[in-house]
């Protein structure tokens, strides 16, 4: 179990980036040199090489060095773990709503027979 939080907490903290959302985005369309994605997001070689760092530990990236190039694909992680995680919390709370709906629907009709009431 601890092993598991553990990944989920590199994969959610690696997501939570704009900036490496856009290089798996871009990824996804075709590899890239770090170079490429230096240019693309405006970002120095060096910024770029720490996003792609944090991708890597988390498995969401593979890189290749060859020669003085460092081509970058998407990992084989395919976020099967973080989605079950999503789901069975996207479920729990939409639980919880149909509750809160089904109380909030209940007051609304005590709230109209209540005043049904004073009026007569």
């Amino acid at each position: 179990m601890v092993h598991c939080q553990a990944r989920l907490d590199t994969t959610f903290a690696a997501l939570s980036d704009v900036t490496r959302r856009g290089v798996l985005e871009q990824l996804g369309g075709s590899d890239a040199s770090i170079t490429d994605l230096a240019q693309r997001f405006h970002m120095t070689l060096t910024g770029m090489k720490k996003h792609v760092s944090i991708l890597e530990q988390a498995g969401l990236v593979t890189t290749e060095k060859v020669g003085r190039v460092r081509t970058c694909k998407l990992g084989q992680r395919r976020l099967e773990e973080e989605a079950a995680w999503i789901e069975q919390h996207r479920q729990l709370w939409s639980a919880r709503f149909d509750v809160l709906d089904e109380l909030v629907e209940h007051l609304k009709h005590k709230e109209k027979a209540d005043a049904q009431r004073k009026r007569r």
